[in-house]
């Protein structure tokens, strides 16, 4: 994806990503959306994303993988996400390997947590 592009919203977002990864975008877009059902969703950082107060969960498509950001501190998922994790502690699911939906729904949960914790 173009890093000088400009999102307006999710669905512009998902449009102009690659073919191949469209639908993974879409059904991640709906796995974290019901996971995090009351998060409002956003374009952050030109990336789709959630919000609950604040934006505490981003996704975007990348040429081998789906990034997931920012780095989830959920000790009990850390085994699971030890092999997708990217440099920086940010999550990188290969587009060549079946989408971990699940993982992923978790994932954002722990996120929303964790934020939801921060706020108090």
């Amino acid at each position: 994806m173009p890093a000088s592009r400009s999102f307006a919203s999710v669905d512009e977002y998902i449009a102009a990503a690659d073919p191949k990864a469209r639908d993974i975008l879409r059904t991640l877009r709906s796995t974290v959306s019901d996971a995090v059902p009351d998060a409002d969703e956003c374009i952050s950082y030109q990336m789709p994303a959630l919000r609950h107060k604040k934006v505490f969960f981003y996704f975007a498509a990348f040429k081998k993988h789906i990034g997931i950001y920012p780095p989830v501190h959920d000790l009990t998922l850390a085994a699971e996400l030890s092999r997708y994790r990217g440099p920086k502690g940010n999550l990188q699911f290969p587009l060549s390997e079946p989408m971990p939906y699940g993982l992923i729904a978790r994932v954002a949960q722990a996120l929303a947590k964790q934020y939801a914790a921060q706020e108090s």
